[in-house]
């Protein structure tokens, strides 16, 4: 994953997080780079961005405007909205201070941290 800019479309980084997939582990034999589908809401329903995903090998699964999606994707994005809210409950990272890369993704890394241990307390 790449730092950019706040006010970027999410879209732009689509390709780059697709490419950067680690193997996936589980049955013998050659690891699966890629996964079989990838799911993406409205703000991706553009043909150049279907063409790029299917050339990659991977079934685009994303919701046409003006159409339901069926997927039942937006039952789960309650969690990523909740995990982007846990962010920004620390103070450091809702508004953006540090002027070097490498120091905000060590706050993330610190924050992802603190928020799994969190976690992990709760569920003991």
């Amino acid at each position: 994953m790449s730092l950019t800019g706040g006010n970027r479309h999410d879209v732009t980084e689509l390709l780059p997080l697709i490419d950067k997939i680690p193997p996936v582990r589980g049955r013998r034999g050659r690891p699966r780079r890629r996964p079989d589908q990838l799911f993406g809401d409205r703000a991706y329903d553009h043909d150049k961005y279907r063409r790029a995903v299917r050339g990659k090998g991977i079934r685009p699964r994303i919701a046409r405007r003006g159409h339901p999606h069926g997927s039942g994707l937006g039952v789960v994005r309650w969690m990523v909205e909740r995990t982007i809210a846990w962010y920004h409950g620390m103070r450091r990272l809702r508004i953006r201070w540090e002027r070097r890369d490498d120091m905000h993704e060590a706050f993330l890394s610190l924050t992802t941290c603190i928020i799994t241990y969190r976690h992990v307390v709760r569920l003991c």
